[in-house]
Formats: structure tokens, sequence, C-alpha cells
């Protein structure tokens, strides 16, 4: 497990459920916590009673979230990030507006890529850590509801086990979570009104600190009620097949578009 105590930790969407639970558990392991937050009225109280600092944070900008981890790790050697700033919109597509489509691509896709940018260096610098994002289950599954949030999580496994292989190397792991729906505001009403089973924020909480605990990298790991996390296992493309003078053979994509790159 990465040390945290005396560490530096960062949060981004700090102020909300998730960030707060998530923020307890780093401070019971003694480190020294950020959150990044973009409500600058909320989020300085909700540090302040924690024990945290805060740092105005937009993940939108790349600017902002370097700075956010410039403010973490100046409390300590950077060790661990959670990517958790994110929104729903529970709009169809035909009709978002370019505004709504920008802020959310912004906030959930955007902010997860410039939050590993930003991480990265600090992390490499301090010899190693870990990154969790958070995804989600909708993007591992068709979500008509809100087609924007699910295109935008998808986007974001996607790009954890991309960049993850990578990293592993330099002693970083780069894993994402995978909720279905938590008791949160951001939990849609018919889902409630259906009775449908929802998380505990801890459970999310736990499952984030297990995963930043654990050895392993450029996973997503699904959170269901009644459910122990796992990582979701996903099928491999089938080879292109090809003919030559040594007959018929497959050849495998990955190979090409990187060997290391897990498939299950």
């Amino acid at each position: 497990m990465t040390e945290l105590a005396g560490s530096g930790a960062l949060v981004t969407g700090g102020a909300g459920a998730i960030g707060v639970a998530v923020a307890r558990r780093l401070l019971a392991l003694g480190a020294e916590v950020t959150l990044a937050d973009v409500d600058a009225d909320g989020g300085p109280e909700t540090a302040a009673r924690l024990g945290c600092h805060f740092v105005r944070t937009d993940v939108r900008r790349a600017d902002d979230l370097t700075a956010a981890v410039q403010a973490a790790g100046a409390r300590g050697p950077l060790r661990f990030v959670h990517l958790n700033a994110g929104i729903v919109l529970e709009r169809s597509y035909d009709e978002t507006d370019e505004s709504s489509y920008r802020r959310i691509v912004g906030v959930n896709l955007d902010g997860v890529f410039w939050g590993i940018r930003a991480a990265v260096p600090a992390l490499r610098s301090g010899g190693g850590g870990a990154i969790v994002a958070s995804a989600s289950l909708a993007g591992l599954v068709p979500v008509p509801l809100d087609p924007l949030y699910a295109m935008t999580k998808s986007a974001v496994i996607s790009l954890v086990r991309s960049i993850g292989p990578g990293l592993g190397a330099e002693g970083i792991r780069l894993n994402c979570v995978c909720p279905g729906f938590v008791d949160t505001p951001m939990a849609p009403a018919v889902v409630r009104e259906m009775g449908f089973p929802l998380l505990r924020v801890d459970d999310v909480a736990d499952a984030v600190m297990a995963i930043a605990a654990g050895d392993d990298n450029s996973q997503a790991y699904v959170i269901q009620p009644g459910l122990e996390p796992f990582a979701y296992r996903f099928r491999g493309v089938p080879g292109a097949r090809t003919h030559g003078d040594g007959g018929e053979r497959t050849v495998s994509a990955t190979g090409i578009v990187g060997s290391a790159a897990p498939t299950g």
C-alpha cells in the first residue's frame, strides 16, 4: 500500500458527498488532504470542518488542475489523487444544446484528462502513487436517460485503460471506479421512485481506498449494492486474418496499438 501518512492527497469534486467521504478516510490515514472544487462558497467551509486545505478549481481548465496539484504537493509529497468531479445532464441527445454538451464533457472527461496530466509529474517526482478516476456503470451499459453522461464515463474508462499501462512502470497506478446509482443528489428521481437499490456514499469511498491500496493497474472496478467491488472483464476483439507464404494466420491489433493494453 502507498504510504499516506504525511503525504499529499488531492480530491477533485471534494466538496461533494463522495469527495468528503474519501477525504475523511485519507485524513484517518494521516494524509494531508486538499479538496479541489468549483464551489467557492461551500468548499472552504467543508474543508475547514474536515481539517483539509481548499483550492477553488474548475476542472474544465488545465491551469486550475495544475494549480490544485501544486497546492496538494506543497503539503507533502503527492501520493494519491481522486479525480472525482462529475455532473449529470439527464437530457436526450436531441434536447442537448452546445453549452450543456461542452459543460458535461468539460467536467466529466476533460477534468480527468487534465487531472492525470497534472498529477503524473508530481507523483513521479514523489516516487509513485495512485490515481483513481470516477467513472460509472453508465460507462459500461447503454443509458438512454442520459446519453451524454454515459458517453463521458465510457471515455474515462477507455482513457484509464489506455494510459494506465504506460504509467505502471513508473510506480503510478491508474484505475477507475464504476459505481451504480449512489444515494446522492445526482441519483435520478425516477430511480428513487422505482425503489432501485442505491449504493451508500461510504460504499464508494471504501472501494476507492481499497483500489488505491491495491496493486492493480488500468482496471475498471464495478461497484453495486450487495456485491464486493470487482474488476470488470472486457472481451478481447478478434484478430485480423492474413494470408501469406506461411499460410493463414491471425494478427492481434494489440501488437500494433500497444501490447501492454489490457484486454480482459
